[in-house]
């Protein structure tokens, strides 16, 4: 891999295969319900086992996101969150976490109307790891993907349970850091059940990420160990888990001390799996 592409996504990955482990990815709304809780959040996640921290950008029209984290991004909009606040607070968070990455989840719209590369630059001092943006088709994404890879970012794109396998080799081969397969059709959110389709495009996507070097990452509806579990035997290299967490900080809002105490509670299990 050429060294521009050693990302500390990349590394970390690495530094999982090795001591046999899968990688467990939060997602959370940038500074939702607002940043000193956001702070706490984030610290119970990685204190539980979290392994990558990805920040979803508030935005107005989230179109891969469900219910559960649209209403929290709306909240966050309402409240005056931007993507620079989002910049400042994974710099600030880096001060204690510095060899957890985090990830930027957004879309094309924020990243081009601000600049690419002032973007991107920006994201880079301020010691963001990478981006995954949903509606960035990769034959658009050529300047995108030069420009961070020349800063050492990863660029995480996503593929479906019925992309074809030609499409699934463009995807890794212009893929850094990992490939995020959507393990359902529609938007995010919790599910009670997965289809065996699901399963079954995990280890064909699998076959050609092995084939590329590049590890598999599976999300959307992920909302329990045995979830996580089914995912990794099918072949993932790491899950990610969103909605299940947005649930929990909405319902205990109002109180703070039981809800870093269930996410804390619900990261080690699913961590335990990942072992």
């Amino acid at each position: 891999m050429p060294e521009t592409e050693r990302n500390k996504v990349s590394m970390l990955f690495e530094k999982l295969s090795k001591k046999g482990e899968k990688a467990l990815i939060c997602y959370v709304v940038g500074c939702y319900p607002d940043i000193e809780t956001s702070k706490e959040i984030v610290s119970t996640l990685i204190d539980s086992g979290a392994d990558i921290i990805e920040i979803g950008i508030p935005f107005s029209d989230p179109m891969a996101d469900g219910p559960i984290i649209q209403a929290a991004s709306l909240k966050a909009l309402a409240r005056g969150i931007t993507p620079s606040t989002c910049f400042r607070f994974v710099n600030e968070m880096k001060k204690k976490y510095s060899n957890t990455p985090f990830l930027f989840m957004t879309y094309s719209n924020i990243v081009f109307s601000n600049n690419l590369r002032n973007f991107l630059t920006a994201a880079k001092k301020n010691q963001v790891d990478g981006f995954i943006i949903p509606d960035l088709n990769i034959e658009e994404s050529q300047e995108y993907v030069g420009i961070a890879r020349q800063l050492g970012l990863a660029t995480i794109f996503l593929s479906a349970p019925n992309t074809a396998k030609k499409r699934l080799v463009e995807i890794a081969s212009i893929s850094s850091g990992f490939v995020y397969m959507v393990s359902i059709f529609g938007t995010t959110g919790s599910r009670s059940k997965f289809e065996k389709y699901t399963f079954d495009a995990v280890s064909k996507t699998k076959e050609i990420t092995n084939r590329h070097k590049i590890p598999l990452a599976v999300g959307f509806g992920i909302s329990n160990p045995k979830d996580g579990r089914n995912m990794i035997k099918s072949g993932a290299d790491g899950i990610i888990v969103g909605s299940s967490l947005l649930k929990l900080i909405l319902e205990n809002e109002n109180d703070k001390e039981k809800m870093l105490f269930y996410l804390g509670s619900f990261i080690k299990e699913l961590k335990g799996v990942c072992r």
